[in-house]
């Protein structure tokens, strides 16, 4: 992946801002071992490190020395996830020694949290960067934060942008990409090969229906994943509240998270 989504992960760096992660119960025990004016401001700003929340402490240059972040210790992974767009754009670096599990669940929670959809309307966000933990299996993480985006992607694009053809177009670019095998089966060809259903959901549309059908690998045990892949104008007459219909193109999202699994594989 090159977008600028994958860059607030980096390599170390010399003037990273030290992240202290901290859960509730750890807090008071820290304290102690902090001088009168560090656990005077933490009291002042009211942080009790619940998951998510921070709290900004400069050092004596008045620049920001370090922060301390609230943890959920059983899932530390969405505690990670705002502070890519909340923090000042700083690099950052995880300040205590964590396990690889927290590492690459910090890891991960910040490359997701820095997620934009940005297809139509650039964005202008800068945000803060997290230098890699040691111990985290960067691979994995690297691999489900391109899959996580593809599917946010493919969600996220209106229905005039993702109909059955784009929707095979982006299968057909993973298996170029992974040497896999891709089969559409597109109109009245469905009948044919009976699929009357899928036919029966999409012959009145302009665009055609079809079936996508993407095979890879020759080892184990064959698994096969199902995504319905809805794609409609939600215009017209409404069946829904007018509110509600505004998100029917999440309708694909089955078979966008099929793609997205293929796409981690």
């Amino acid at each position: 992946m090159t977008d600028k989504r994958s860059n607030t992960l980096t390599a170390r760096a010399t003037a990273a801002v030290p992240l202290i992660p901290l859960s509730s119960k750890e807090l008071n025990k820290w304290l102690k071992t902090q001088g009168k004016a560090t656990t005077a401001w933490i009291k002042a700003n009211g942080f009790r490190a619940k998951p998510g929340t921070f709290c900004v402490i400069a050092d004596r240059q008045g620049e920001i020395g370090k922060v301390i972040v609230g943890i959920d210790e059983a899932a530390p992974l969405w505690s990670y996830a705002g502070l890519p767009r909340r923090l000042p754009t700083k690099t950052y670096s995880i300040g205590t020694k964590v396990s690889p599990a927290h590492a690459e669940q910090a890891s991960l929670g910040w490359a997701l949290g820095s997620y934009v959809f940005d297809r139509y309307k650039k964005s202008k966000k800068k945000m803060a960067r997290l230098v890699w933990p040691e111990g985290a299996n960067q691979d994995r993480v690297k691999a489900t934060r391109d899959a996580t985006f593809l599917v946010r992607d493919l969600v996220n694009t209106p229905a005039e942008d993702m109909g059955p053809a784009e929707l095979a177009e982006a299968a057909q670019t993973l298996v170029d990409a992974h040497g896999g095998e891709l089969k559409v089966v597109v109109g009245e060809e469905l009948l044919a090969q009976n699929y009357p259903a899928i036919h029966a959901v999409g012959r009145a549309a302009s665009r055609a229906p079809r079936l996508i059908d993407m095979r890879w690998g020759t080892e184990g045990p064959q698994i096969t994943l199902v995504g319905k892949g809805i794609v409609f104008d939600s215009g017209g007459l409404d069946l829904k509240p007018a509110s509600g219909m505004k998100l029917m193109k999440k309708d694909m999202g089955g078979a966008a998270h099929v793609l997205g699994v293929a796409k981690m594989v």
